[in-house]
């Protein structure tokens, strides 16, 4: 803690006292003129409760909302760079159709607001697929069973469980776009040398990218994709306007049941905040030791 504040200098304390009056100025101002009343010490409860019938803690809306992100974000996350990948490869194809099918699939999403796509995915294709694999029915199945603490543990409470599979497939699609650009600026940044050496040898195109472009390419990529991983947390919240139940859609369950407009969405962009910026300072940690190797 010293050593931070001996590398402050008279800038940073100006910055910090601009700060502190701009948020007292705001916090003085919804206290007066909007005749506030702040309910701190309720929130806790909402998000870790007590149940009094039987005398344990249980997971309230906030807490419930953050583990739907998470979730939501992981299995996204991976589904994402599965996709993006193919189209990374897509994109640096010899065939030019191929390659116009990619570009056109990237070209669009990159260029389309992202709530626009997220309603085009949910009722095109995300809905019709759960509808096609009856997952409701499945899921229901699952939720009555007695011993169903796995399933929970991986996918939160079964019967949302279709709402969760759209979340993760909404997500995915439109994170892919940002992936496949990011796998094809990685694969064209290894020198065309090393390409030919491998069909030198006799490798195929499959073997090439397998053996030889993919491995580096993905070294080189990893920066970028953990900034995009915590961007995809973000674009999470745009899931509440399908009905998705993850952090933003219980804050604004919990605001219309209790008022609590401000204490509730600090509290959200709290956990954001902790969220993006530990998975931020883990990242950074990973590049470093990675560098020193």
């Amino acid at each position: 803690m010293q050593d931070f504040l001996k590398k402050l200098r008279w800038p940073d304390y100006l910055i910090a006292a601009v700060l502190f009056v701009f948020f007292g100025y705001i916090w003085l101002s919804i206290e007066g003129t909007l005749n506030y009343k702040w309910r701190w010490e309720v929130i806790p409860s909402y998000i870790v409760g007590w149940h009094s019938g039987r005398e344990e803690y249980f997971a309230n809306l906030l807490l419930q909302g953050l583990a739907a992100t998470v979730r939501i974000s992981l299995y996204a996350g991976i589904l994402a760079l599965i996709l993006g990948t193919i189209l990374g490869v897509a994109r640096c194809s010899s065939n030019l159709t191929i390659r116009m099918l990619a570009r056109t699939y990237l070209e669009f999403l990159r260029n389309v607001p992202p709530v626009v796509v997220v309603f085009i995915f949910f009722f095109f294709l995300s809905q019709q697929l759960i509808d096609a694999l009856n997952l409701e029915r499945w899921a229901r199945g699952i939720a009555r069973q007695e011993n169903n603490q796995v399933w929970e543990f991986f996918f939160g409470e079964m019967r949302r469980f279709p709402s969760l599979v759209s979340g993760v497939i909404v997500l995915a699609l439109f994170e892919s776009a940002f992936v496949g650009e990011i796998v094809r600026a990685g694969i064209q940044s290894i020198p065309k040398g090393q390409r030919e050496a491998a069909r030198s040898i006799g490798m195929s195109r499959i073997q090439e990218l397998r053996y030889v472009v993919l491995p580096q390419a993905m070294k080189k990529v990893v920066p970028p994709l953990a900034n995009q991983f915590i961007s995809l947390i973000k674009d999470s919240s745009i899931l509440s306007l399908i009905s998705v139940q993850e952090l933003t859609y219980k804050t604004v369950e919990l605001v219309a049941s209790s008022r609590m407009i401000f204490e509730a969405w600090i509290t959200t962009a709290a956990f954001y905040f902790v969220v993006c910026f530990g998975l931020s300072r883990l990242f950074a940690r990973l590049e470093k030791r990675s560098d020193k190797r």
